[in-house]
């Protein structure tokens, strides 16, 4: 451990972190409503312009294949060029592309803007959990990192309250709806403005001059809130792994040790995100398609999603408690057991309660990744492999919407009934 991270650790959990948590989570929170208003949008843009199933389910991976191409462009260039850099551009190209795709008139074009759009959110997702980790000590890291995912959660809750409330209120609620989800994003990036860098990257890059000055300031910020601060303990530590360009950071990702972990977080990533997006793309069509009024499917979507509130939060404390494999872990096996619930579910009050299980384990199980991923990889790689990690996790959110819109092509909507049981059942 050098001095620059040993004067990290000594600092207490205080106003400061606060704020990282809040301009953070407000990300996560924008990029979540931008994915999950899509669920809420597909039912009515399906019947305004006459779509197929797979071309609903098409639109419904597009903000996931810009995820994809997001999170890795992030990944890369937070660790060449700076975290804060690529989060704050990564916000304004999702606020302008959002409003772009809330303009356009025929499937193709809101294709293409939701992929840009979807860049940007991508870009977000992957950068802010390491990159804010960097300034909280390791004690507190897991319950901060499960925390700020936590605010995925709000994100998801108000895309359902805006699909029920105004989406069917007019054939123009579901533009309203984009620019709502677009619209608050300037007034974060304003607030954003005087985020600084990461004082352990700008160690990693050999700027150490600047990374003691920016941590000069933040601890005098410490001492006016009349905190005492101890000595830095500079703890011995494994050497930190090379990096530096493009091609080096690749390599060191799969390099000796680090190679076992890297790959075990992409399988990770992969199995989680595609049974999570099959899920949740898809809920409020199938409801639909299966009888429901959209005004019902998208209450019974509201009471699915205000279950991951829960479930977020309750993983960050276990962050902490039983650590962040036994959390994952605990979490997986739980929302297994809510799937094979809502396979056998024959009302729609069991595939209510079911679902909701399934939301809160699930949800919580992305509590327990966050905060792992953030730590597994060195500081020179850091954004990097989560990033990759991310990107590849995207791919099982590209591929499930379309396996799912692609078998309600072919099979028909009795099919798609048959389907609750088969894809949910896929969950890990």
């Amino acid at each position: 451990m050098s001095m620059i991270s040993a004067r990290i650790e000594r600092l207490p959990f205080a106003r400061f972190h606060t704020h990282l948590l809040l301009m953070g989570g407000l990300g996560y929170m924008f990029d979540a409503m931008d994915a999950a208003v899509l669920a809420f949008i597909l039912p009515v843009l399906r019947t305004a312009w006459n779509l197929t199933s797979v071309q609903i389910g098409v639109l419904g991976s597009s903000t996931y294949i810009g995820f994809l191409f997001g999170a890795l462009l992030a990944g890369t260039l937070g660790d060449l060029i700076g975290r804060r850099a690529v989060m704050m551009s990564a916000l304004a190209l999702y606020c302008a592309a959002s409003i772009v795709s809330a303009m356009v008139d025929t499937w193709p074009s809101f294709f293409a803007a939701r992929v840009v759009a979807g860049m940007g959110t991508g870009a977000e997702s992957a950068i802010i959990a390491p990159y804010l980790a960097e300034f909280v000590a390791r004690r507190y890291r897991g319950s901060f990192t499960g925390a700020l995912a936590g605010f995925f959660s709000f994100g998801f809750v108000a895309a359902a309250l805006l699909g029920y409330f105004i989406v069917p209120t007019s054939d123009n609620g579901w533009r309203i709806v984009l620019v709502i989800t677009a619209v608050p994003v300037v007034m974060l990036l304003w607030w954003r403005r005087a985020l600084p860098e990461s004082p352990r990257w700008l160690e990693s890059r050999g700027r150490g001059k600047e990374a003691e000055a920016l941590l000069d300031r933040i601890e005098a910020g410490f001492a006016r809130a009349g905190h005492v601060l101890p000595r830095p303990v500079v703890e011995a530590a494994v050497p930190a792994c090379a990096g530096g360009t493009l091609l080096a950071n690749f390599t060191a990702l799969l390099a000796s040790r680090q190679a076992r972990i890297t790959v075990m977080t992409w399988i990770m990533w992969l199995a989680i995100t595609f049974s999570y997006y099959s899920f949740f793309v898809w809920i409020p069509g199938l409801l639909v398609q299966n009888g429901m009024s959209i005004t019902k499917s998208f209450a019974y979507s509201i009471a699915i999603y205000c279950a991951q509130i829960p479930g977020y939060f309750s993983a960050a404390y276990f962050n902490e408690r039983i650590g962040r494999q036994a959390t994952i872990a605990t979490y997986m096996v739980l929302g297994g057991l809510s799937a094979l619930g809502l396979a056998f579910a024959q009302s729609d009050q069991q595939i209510m309660a079911a679902g909701i299980f399934l939301s809160l384990f699930m949800n919580g199980t992305y509590a327990g990744v966050y905060a792992y991923t953030a730590e597994v990889f060195p500081t020179p790689v850091r954004t990097t492999g989560a990033g990759l990690a991310s990107a590849i996790g995207r791919i099982g959110a590209i591929v499930s919407p379309i396996l799912v819109g692609v078998r309600c092509h072919h099979r028909g909507a009795a099919a798609c009934s048959r389907m609750r049981c088969s894809w949910r059942w896929t969950r890990p």
